[in-house]
């Protein structure tokens, strides 16, 4: 994701300069056109953003907290765009620490699949002061089809994307179980699906639809674990805000018994082989 993030950005003209953990995936940017740091703190050092698209919270905690951080080296008045699925508690943390160094910083978790941010097709939610929701505008633009603004604190952006990933797996859990009762009955789950995707007319329900009944869970474009991660996130802002989340609460437990399975590394979308289990069909 974050590799066709910054391919569109030089594509669309901005100067970008780029970091990875793992050396030879920035390198492979450099024919693209981007320039190839040593360093979180090298990559934004003399920048007016810094973009972060990292796996998970702890991976942000290091990029920006740890030696050599984006926080660190981040100019005054500049501002940390952070792209990563995280939790609110951490967005929270992440503005505290950029307003007490007078560094700017917006939530902007995208929607989309690897091949959604190679044609510039992301989905930007994007929250935070106003001011710099717009003046980030054509970096959104640059990456994504829309960007939607939901709201001037950065964390609520956090819930929004984390709410969307619910439902999204939501219907995972719901094609699951469907295709489960099916097999049984001996109906074939791509006829099924050709009449659900008239029904609903969701690009979502089509691609995920034949990717489950396909059976085809690898190469992952959204790995299981990482799905997982996002919905125990979820839960947590859940109990923060005391709000129930039955439904999630039962994906929640799928998705651990699917990673019990040893299912951590193919698409999210395989969590639909808990239901295919129960019913005894593997």
């Amino acid at each position: 994701m974050g590799s066709a993030m910054a391919r569109n950005l030089v594509r669309a003209g901005h100067e970008v300069v780029v970091f990875n953990r793992s050396r030879e995936k920035a390198e492979a940017l450099a024919a693209d056109g981007a320039r190839v740091a040593d360093s979180p703190a090298a990559a934004c050092s003399g920048s007016e953003a810094a973009v972060t698209m990292l796996a998970d919270d702890y991976a942000v905690e290091q990029v920006v907290f740890g030696e050599s951080g984006v926080a660190s080296a981040l100019p005054e008045g500049a501002i940390h765009i952070s792209s990563s699925t995280i939790g609110i508690r951490l967005a929270r943390r992440l503005a505290a620490e950029h307003a007490r160094r007078g560094q700017g910083y917006l939530s902007a978790p995208v929607f989309g699949r690897p091949e959604a941010a190679e044609s510039k097709n992301l989905l930007v939610v994007a929250a935070g002061p106003p001011e710099l929701v717009e003046y980030c505008l054509p970096l959104f633009d640059a990456i994504g089809r829309r960007t939607f603004a939901i709201g001037p604190d950065p964390s609520q952006a956090n819930a929004a994307k984390l709410c969307g990933n619910f439902m999204i797996a939501s219907v995972l859990e719901a094609f699951g179980e469907a295709y489960a009762t099916l097999r049984k009955a001996d109906v074939s789950p791509h006829a099924f699906l050709e009449a659900m995707s008239m029904l609903f007319g969701s690009p979502l329900y089509a691609n995920y639809g034949r990717m489950i009944a396909d059976g085809k869970f690898e190469p992952a474009g959204f790995a299981l674990r990482l799905g997982f991660k996002d919905i125990r996130l979820l839960l947590e802002a859940a109990r923060e805000f005391a709000a129930p989340m039955p439904l999630a609460s039962l994906i929640h437990d799928n998705f651990l018994s699917a990673t019990a399975h040893g299912q951590s590394d193919q698409d999210w979308s395989s969590v639909t082989r808990v239901a295919a289990r129960a019913s005894g069909l593997e």
